[in-house]
């Protein structure tokens, strides 16, 4: 069989994190600290705005002051719906560092006065010239279109930029057991991934998490959109209940990512959903089909949910014939003419 950039991604992704760990670690005494504005955006396209779902969750749980996500194509063509007159960290994610929407947005806000900037980049490009925090994590990048290895990098960066700023060095040191723990989970798990995956039987997957998760799941779902050209979805766990749980039978699978805390309300709504005849797969960090084990507090975890996932996507992509490093119609950087 063929081997393919993007397995070799997925499979060499924990050595990543652990870089990812040192450089925010060397940056430290740059960060500023969460009260020195009245908000954080965290901008990005695509994969990115994703991330940045999923960071401004963790940011508000972590430090208590307010931050929201915005597309880098919303910032910069519909900024007056964006920003105040607060003062405001942009936290911008770019795994090329040169995406158009997100370093013209990056220049307009800087151009106007807006506050400091931070970028979070596998590349030190355009984007981390802007900066006045450049955070770039070289073994991230990638030789193949959909986001994997570059995803989970930044991902475990900005996790580490919020906990430094809100002063969490304990969530620090539990996250320098990541590595070894996503080490053990894609050993352990990577076969179940494959038999999910190949199962042409399914013909929709509904990606489940809410909080800090729900970003993920925009992530993992368009991971399966653009490996598999599947059906695929993301909601929140709760809100699936209200109209797109009408799609599940027996060709659907439904995964959810379980929280720690909502764990009882979001398994209910998986068990309602295996009632209605789909596959359920669950992610947690016990008593799931997917279990971490980690012992690492919820908040900076993340990404733990993201390889076997990944994994799934890449062998359904073969099972299909189709080429994971390709994906139908997409290019790896986004440029267009603004």
């Amino acid at each position: 069989m063929e081997t393919y950039h993007t397995y070799n991604e997925i499979k060499s992704q924990t050595e990543v994190w652990a870089q990812a760990l040192d450089v925010v670690s060397a940056s430290r005494f740059a960060l500023p600290k969460a009260g020195d504005y009245d908000q954080v955006i965290f901008t990005g396209c695509g994969s990115t705005y994703y991330l940045s779902l999923s960071a401004a969750a963790i940011y508000q749980e972590l430090t208590g002051c307010a931050a929201r996500a915005i597309p880098g194509g919303e910032l910069l063509l519909n900024s007056q719906t964006v920003l105040t007159k607060q003062k405001t960290l942009l936290v911008a994610i770019s795994r090329s560092g040169t995406t158009t929407e997100t370093v013209k947005a990056v220049e307009k806000f800087k151009k106007e006065k807006r506050g400091d900037v931070v970028v979070i980049s596998n590349y030190d490009e355009v984007l981390s010239q802007l900066a006045d925090v450049n955070i770039v994590i070289p073994k991230g990048q990638e030789e193949s279109v959909a986001q994997t290895r570059s995803f989970a990098s930044m991902l475990v960066a900005v996790t580490a930029l919020c906990a430094t700023m809100a002063e969490r060095d304990d969530l620090l040191d539990a996250m320098r057991k990541l590595p070894e723990i996503g080490n053990q989970l894609i050993g352990s798990c990577e076969s179940f991934a494959k038999e999910i995956g190949e199962n042409l039987h399914y013909d929709r997957f509904y990606f489940l998490g809410s909080g800090i998760r729900y970003g993920l799941a925009c992530e993992v779902n368009l991971k399966m959109k653009e490996m598999t050209l599947t059906h695929s979805e993301p909601f929140h766990f709760l809100e699936f209940r209200h109209g797109p749980m009408s799609m599940v039978n027996e060709n659907a699978v439904v995964i959810g990512m379980v929280s720690e805390s909502n764990f009882s309300h979001e398994k209910a709504v998986l068990n309602e959903m295996q009632a209605l005849g789909g596959k359920i797969v669950s992610f947690a960090e016990s008593d799931s089909d997917v279990s971490f084990k980690s012992q690492i507090p919820e908040q900076v975890y993340g990404v733990l949910y993201l390889p076997v996932l990944q994994l799934m996507a890449y062998y359904r992509s073969l099972a299909k014939g189709l080429n994971p490093d390709r994906p139908t119609n997409l290019t790896a950087v986004v440029k267009l003419n603004i």
